[in-house]
């Protein structure tokens, strides 16, 4: 019996959150462990339908760099990357379209699908739902010192969202599954990263709410102890004494941008950790970093 009363305290920590974020949307960047191991994949299915069937809206953008890897080693099409981005040329571009696109994208539908929910998979070309612009990378010359500007391909960056597509999806009771890649103004391909598009189109809807799953707990300070919240006018000093660094630069940039563009809050969490999504935003202590305006 005391089991069943605990489980019944469960539903009720939930239920103001369930009235607060009742008919927003949440916008969940998919990455990381959590798309690779099947009890995670199964697990981010259920809590996305769970989500929708109480009145949620949650918009999916997902990544895919490790299955983009295996095609190309297996096609023989060499990888090569520049501070961490994929140099993206037009063969290397076709693999990117047809596994994020395709293979990734359709997986993740399906497996929505499969557990009872109605998703719907789509890329930035679809509805001009991602214009972009190619992304202007430079780095400091050895010899010169001047900063040079390096060609990496199609690796694009957001120019502009137009949510119009994804509004009337949400009306009809679908949930979008978006693979990252945008159009240009002259119909060019880009590939650009998951965590930016992630973070344009939570703006673009002013979203309640961006979560970016990964690999890790969260943001942690020098001790190695999980910072529960950041305040984004806290995050340049956080970065200049060290504490976030490497590719946790990106990623909490992101999240600053976005609420900068209108979301109300983000979260970085640990996407390795079984109904992730459901313990922050349904309990009340949640888990991982939350970056927002705080004061």
């Amino acid at each position: 019996m005391q089991e069943l009363i605990g489980k019944a305290k469960v539903l009720m920590e939930a239920l103001p959150w369930i009235k607060r974020f009742y008919g927003k949307t949440i916008v969940i960047k998919y990455g990381g462990n959590a798309m690779v191991e099947e009890r995670l994949k199964e697990g981010f299915a259920r809590d996305i339908i769970l989500m929708k069937y109480i009145g949620l809206n949650p918009v999916v953008v997902h990544g895919g760099g490790p299955q983009i890897g295996k095609v190309l080693e297996a096609m023989k099409i060499e990888s090569q990357f520049i501070q961490g981005m994929r140099v993206t040329d037009s063969a290397t571009m076709d693999v990117v379209e047809m596994v994020l696109g395709g293979k990734v994208n359709k997986e993740i539908v399906n497996n929505i699908n499969l557990h009872g929910g109605k998703a719907v998979g789509l890329t930035g070309k679809d509805g001009g739902l991602i214009q972009a612009r190619k992304l202007e990378m430079t780095a400091v010359n050895p010899d010169t010192l001047t900063p040079e500007i390096i060609d990496i391909g199609m690796v694009g960056e957001v120019e502009r969202v137009n949510p119009a597509v994804i509004s009337a999806l949400e009306e009809s009771n679908f949930i979008p599954v978006i693979a990252p890649i945008g159009v240009g103004l002259n119909g060019e391909t880009y590939n650009i990263n998951a965590d930016l598009v992630a973070g344009k189109i939570a703006g673009a809807l002013q979203a309640e709410k961006l979560i970016l799953l990964t690999d890790i707990e969260g943001v942690k300070d020098k001790q190695g102890q999980l910072i529960s919240t950041i305040d984004i006018q806290r995050v340049a000093d956080l970065i200049n004494e060290g504490t976030i660094s490497g590719g946790m630069i990106p990623k909490i940039n992101c999240c600053v941008d976005a609420v900068e563009e209108g979301v109300g809050k983000t979260h970085i969490i640990d996407g390795r950790m079984e109904h992730a999504c459901l313990l922050e935003i349904f309990t009340d202590k949640g888990i991982g970093t939350a970056v927002a305006r705080f004061s």
